[in-house]
């Protein structure tokens, strides 16, 4: 395996104790300890940190409105794409620290064409008697236990992204969502080991369904390597800002939404073959998506 390829597999962060932003001002706050508040800097910089005196509640982003027409819900059978990437202490979910987790959101265009939609990233404190592989903290360069380092609680940071991916989940008449992860294996193995250690009781996702980037752009480009697919995707990557949830989680955003409008044309082929057998309905696209009772939240 090379080191282009570990770094990858690993999902571990280069950040330290710079947290990647979620949307401009939203304040990440420690417990018992002050705002730590993000603003995007100039480009090629790290975010600003601003610390407050006073803690406040963080506020809700805004789920966009409902679409009428449930397009996103008909693009993938009643399934909310949104990307995960984690940042952790080495390979083993069930042992392994979970450091950080950035969630990206898919929004969808009238036109049916997908863009990246908000972030929403966390540092996680790691949980009691969580391995932290000294190999894995030495690549990255992250320091768990920063006194800066505004970190959250699994359950709590599970809680606050889950909230917003629910949110999203109704604005778009879907269902649950799915994860969209480059090597998404290795993310919805951390994700789901979390839940299970935070004993959280509504988790959005469906608990083995995924889409892969890695696949998708081997299939569509050549590379399945995120930068090297970026790169021949025509997208930019930026090597210094790389290795951080919220960073890789946006790009591999970008790539999935690329991908998938790439292949507008066969969606749309599909579609008439299904309505041509029966199998969907154009007046109610939310209610093609029937899952196994169990799997709903």
């Amino acid at each position: 395996m090379s080191d282009a390829d570990l770094t990858v597999a690993v999902g571990v962060s280069a950040a330290t104790c710079t947290s990647a932003p979620e949307a401009p001002g939203t304040p990440a706050v420690p417990d018992g300890g002050p705002v730590v508040a993000i603003e995007p800097a100039a480009s090629g910089t790290g975010p600003a940190i601003t610390i407050g005196a006073t803690p406040t509640p963080p506020p809700t982003t805004a789920a966009p409105a409902v679409l009428p027409n449930g397009l996103m819900a008909r693009r993938f059978r009643g399934f909310l794409p949104v990307v995960i990437d984690v940042e952790t202490g080495g390979f083993h979910s069930a042992t392994d620290a979970l450091l950080e987790i950035a969630a990206v959101l898919i929004d969808i265009d009238p036109d049916g064409t997908l863009k990246r939609g908000a972030t929403h990233s966390f540092h996680v404190r790691p949980f009691d008697g969580a391995r932290l592989d000294p190999a894995a903290l030495s690549l990255t360069g992250i320091d768990p236990f920063h006194p800066l380092r505004p970190a959250l609680p699994e359950k709590d940071a599970l809680g606050r992204v889950f909230r917003e991916i629910r949110h999203a989940i109704h604005a778009y008449n879907c269902r649950r969502a799915i994860l969209v992860g480059h090597n998404a294996a290795f993310d919805l193995g951390f994700l789901n080991a979390a839940v299970t250690r935070a004993d959280v009781k509504r988790n959005p996702f469906h608990p083995f369904s995924c889409f892969d980037t890695a696949t998708l752009a081997g299939a569509a480009l050549g590379q399945t390597v995120l930068a090297k697919a970026l790169a021949v995707a025509g997208l930019q990557w930026d090597p210094s800002s790389a290795h951080s949830a919220s960073y890789d989680a946006e790009k591999t955003a970008d790539m999935f939404c690329l991908i998938c409008n790439r292949l507008s044309d066969s969606f749309q082929d599909a579609q008439r073959r299904a309505r041509a057998m029966g199998w969907v309905s154009a007046n109610a696209p939310a209610a093609e998506a029937a899952e196994d009772p169990s799997l709903e939240t």
